[in-house]
Parts: structure tokens; C-alpha cells; sequence
């Protein structure tokens, strides 16, 4: 059954290693009854949805592995509902795996031609992508790189099976190159690789079908945030209230030139719902934000020695001598501590002050880009993209902390292992000050009484909604 993704609560996220395992069990406990039949007739039921009533063959193409069979078992029931179907394939059907092998054999029996090539020339009303599928290992290159190229041009709907060809299912990573989908139709569960990093430029329009396996399906570490919960959600208010019961919270930031950064966060804080919010900007002619002025303004050193249940360090802050002795006084700070910009900088810089944050007792969040998560792990920024899900969780173990790794698909980690990718938002939120809003909501929620790990999911979320 064709399912919308975003109409399930926080689905489970399947790796790569998670598929071949549920692939094989279900091969032991169903002999005769193949997954691949299933996702074949999955495929050309949603195929003749997407084709174009114009009379145009559809082109299919079949890669060597079991992603191949399934565009082959979808091939030969699309022409027994009258489609014309054109097979294009490189595989030699002597190395196919059984399954595959299989609905090579039926498709030929039936009568279908298999092209080496793609016919040069021809006009399609869809193609339907099943070269590559959770198993890629190398990137595309050859002729499978010039299908690619010749596919992602023409001017027809392109329906990839499970991951388009050439996106690394478990990161969304780019292998060469990769397929342009309109859609994408996956199998038994989402794949992290289908949401975050390229993925979400490559698959289109995403539907899944679990093949009736659903029983077979394993607990898994991931989730995709599709939509909140009831614990993304703080308690209602009673009418009886005052602002004391809803936190208060302090930011510290704002060096000369960049002081709108933590208004921005204070701002937003108070749009979520904080009770109340404190400023502490080190450019001291700040005296009042007259587009906010609920916002209460202290020195950084006075605010960081009050009580506040929140304080987010970092936007705007620099990385002077006084923001070095700003944050180590801030990792002492007893509630709970969100490290945002310059924060992790300053961070990455120094070793004592990263262990004295990894041994905080209190909540830790931290909410890098790529570039701080980069800087913070010694690595590339081009290795925190190939690789989100596992630079979030390293950063996260590392300061037993809770991590927003900012960027398409933010991914949301926990030091147990577990981990959020978000699915909402998009490129609106690449500009300047969209971090700092997104540290002043998961403050405020934290605030309200959300824990720390749910705060910043719900957070992450509604940071993704248009007009919120």
C-alpha cells in the first residue's frame, strides 16, 4: 500500500545494512512469496498514475542488482495493462541475483526486447529509474553516468525505485552523479540518505510502500520528524499564571556589528513562550530594542552570575578574549546551557574548555552548521555533508550533549545513539539570523518545561514551518 510519508508520526529510518537483513528474512520465513514481486506491482501501479497519456513508451531502466528486477517485474506488468514498454539495460543476466534473474527471464518470455542502450531518438512518458539501488558502493561513473546525464534531461516524469540512482541511501551523499526524480518510490522504510544532505534535491516526490512487512521491520536508532508529537508539547497554561512559571532565559552575544544576532534569539525566545528574556550584549551601546522592547538588558557578566533556567551562549559573541572568559564561565552556569556560533568556535579552539562542556551535568545543546561541526571535529565541512547522521552522533557522544546539525535535513542526535531527521523547512532558511531564531525556540520551550531532547526536535520542526 502507497503510503505518504508525512502523514505518519516520526517513522523509522532504515540503513542500507538494515534493508539486506529484512530482505533475507523475509526470503527465509516467505520462500514463496517475493518482496521483489511486490515492489514490482507497487511500482507500475503508481507508474501508470505518473506516465503521460500521450501515447509515449515508458523507459525503463534495469541496473544489475535486485533494484533492476524490480523495474523489470514493473515493466512486465505495465505492458500487460497496455503501456508501451522499452527495457534498457547493461546487466548480463548470468550474474543477476535469483530474484532479478527471475523477472529477466519472465520479461523475455513474455516477449520484451532488452536495449543496451537507450534508444537514441525516442520520446518517453516516463522513465522509471532502477539502475542503483541501497547497495551503492562506488560512485556512478561510464555509461551508467551518461544514462544518468541523458535521463535527468529529457522532458518527461522520472520515477526512481527505493534511492535515486547514485544518492547514497544511508547519507545522501552524491556518488558521481545521481538521478533528478520527480519521484521516488522506497520499500519497507524510509532511508535516512532520502532526507537530509542531496537527497531531498534528488528524490521529488516521495512515497513508500512497506510490502507487507511491516511485522518484520526492526527497531532501528533514527526516526524522520514528519510531524510533532505529544511530547514536543509544552503543558497547557492554566488561566491562573504568571510569567514566572514559563522560564527565563539569557543570551549572551552581540559584539559590535553583530548585536542583532542575539536579538534575534531573544526575540524569538520570547515568540515561543518564555516568561521572560534577558540580553547580555558586548556592545554596551545596546540600551534598548525598540522592536521588542519586553527584551531586559544586562552586562554579559551580570547575567551570566542571575538565575536563569535557560542561557544560550554564541550569537554574535566573537571570539575576543572577553568571549573566551564569557563562555568558560558560562559552562559552570547550572541549568541548561545552549552553545550556538562563535560559542562552538571558541570551543573547537580549545581543548579545556571542550572537556570542561563534556562534563557538564546539566543539559548541553549545541546547534552547529556544518562548518562550526567541521571546525568542532577536526574535519572538512565537505565531511560533515557526506556523512550528517554520523557527525551529529560523534559530536553528540563526544559532548554528551545534544546536537542540531544544521542544513537540509537537520539532524537532531542524542548521546545514546538515537537521532531525528527533520523534514521540514527549506531554502528560505538560508540566511543570516536563522540559527540565532532557531536557539532563541528550543530555549524557550525548554523553559516552558520540555526536555531538553524533545525541545530541541519540536524546535528544529517548527523552525521549519512557513510563517511560524
Amino acid at each position: 500500500m502507497l503510503l505518504d510519508p508525512a502523514s505518519l508520526t516520526s517513522p523509522p529510518l532504515f540503513s542500507a545494512a538494515h534493508i539486506r537483513a529484512i530482505d533475507h528474512a523475509w526470503g527465509l520465513a516467505h520462500p514463496g512469496a517475493s518482496l521483489m514481486a511486490r515492489a514490482g506491482a507497487a511500482t507500475a501501479t503508481l507508474a501508470s498514475t505518473l506516465a503521460r497519456d500521450v501515447g509515449e513508451p515508458v523507459l525503463v531502466l534495469a541496473g544489475p542488482g535486485n533494484n533492476g528486477g524490480d523495474a523489470l517485474v514493473a515493466a512486465r506488468q505495465l505492458r500487460l495493462r497496455g503501456f508501451a514498454v522499452t527495457v534498457a539495460s547493461q546487466a548480463d543476466p548470468v550474474y543477476l541475483p535469483p530474484d532479478a534473474g527471475q523477472a529477466w527471464a519472465a520479461w523475455q518470455a513474455d516477449g520484451g526486447a532488452v536495449f543496451g542502450d537507450i534508444p537514441p531518438g525516442r520520446r518517453f512518458g516516463l522513465v522509471i529509474d532502477g539502475l542503483f539501488g541501497v547497495g551503492l558502493q562506488r560512485p556512478v561513473e561510464g555509461a551508467p553516468a551518461r544514462w544518468v546525464a541523458a535521463i535527468n534531461a529529457m522532458d518527461c516524469p522520472i520515477l526512481a525505485l527505493d534511492v535515486p540512482s547514485g544518492l547514497d541511501a544511508d547519507n545522501g551523499a552524491v556518488r558521481g552523479c545521481a538521478v533528478r526524480a520527480d519521484h521516488t518510490l522506497t520499500f519497507l522504510g524510509l532511508k535516512p540518505g532520502l532526507l537530509t544532505a542531496d537527497g531531498p534535491d534528488h528524490t521529488g516526490t516521495l512515497h513508500l510502500d512497506m510490502l507487507g512487512a511491516e511485522a518484520m521491520l526492526p527497531a532501528t536508532p533514527g526516526i524522520a520528524l514528519t510531524q510533532l508529537e505529544s511530547r514536543h508539547s509544552v503543558a497547557p497554561r492554566r488561566i491562573n499564571c504568571h510569567k514566572g512559571l514559563f522560564g527565563h532565559i539569557g543570551v549572551i552575544g552581540g559584539a559590535a556589528g553583530m548585536v542583532g544576532a542575539c536579538l534575534i534569539a531573544g526575540r524569538a525566545a520570547l515568540a515561543q513562550g518564555a516568561g521572560s528574556v534577558t540580553v547580555g550584549a558586548l556592545d554596551e551601546r545596546l540600551v534598548v530594542d525598540y522592536s521588542e522592547p519586553r527584551l531586559m538588558l544586562a552586562t554579559p557578566e551580570q547575567l551570566i552570575a542571575a538565575s536563569h533556567d535557560v542561557l544560550i551562549i554564541g550569537p554574535g559573541l566573537g571570539q575576543t578574549t572577553r568571549a573566551h572568559a564569557l563562555l568558560a564561565a558560562a559552562l559552570d552556569c547550572p541549568g541548561t546551557l545552549l552553545l550556538d556560533a562563535d560559542a562552538l568556535n571558541l570551543l573547537a579552539i580549545d581543548t579545556d574548555l571542550t572537556q570542561r562542556a563534556a562534563r557538564r551535568p546539566a543539559p548541553t545543546l549545541l546547534t552547529p552548521h556544518p562548518g562550526e561541526a567541521a571546525r568542532l571535529l577536526g574535519v572538512s565541512s565537505t565531511d560533515i555533508q557526506e556523512n550528517r547522521v554520523d557527525a551529529a552522533l560523534r559530536l553528540a557522544a563526544q559532548y554528551r550533549a545534544l546536537v542540531a546539525l544544521k542544513g537540509a535535513g537537520t539532524v537532531v542526535a542524542r548521546p545514546d545513539g538515537h537521532y531525528a531527521i527533520n523534514t521540514s523547512g527549506g531554502p528560505w532558511l538560508a540566511q543570516a539570523g536563522s540559527g540565532d531564531r532557531l536557539a532563541g525556540m528550543a530555549a524557550a520551550l525548554v523553559a516552558q518545561g520540555l526536555g531538553a531532547a524533545n525541545a530541541l526536535e519540536a524546535a528544529v520542526w517548527l523552525h521549519g514551518q512557513p510563517g511560524l
